[in-house]
């Protein structure tokens, strides 16, 4: 998880996860939807998870 996927995560969480698949996209995007704050998290424990 490098500086630039942290930030894009903080400011739109479904761009920091699109190299990790459809799957991760839809379901930040379905998360910030329904609020910002769970969208980052999600966003971030996706990008942590796979290092």
């Amino acid at each position: 998880m490098n500086c630039l996927q942290v930030l894009l995560a903080i400011i739109f969480p479904p761009l920091a996860v699109i190299d990790r698949g459809c799957g991760s996209v839809m379901i930040v995007f379905l998360l910030t939807l329904c609020g910002w704050i769970p969208g980052v998290l999600a966003a971030l424990i996706i990008l942590n998870k796979n290092q």
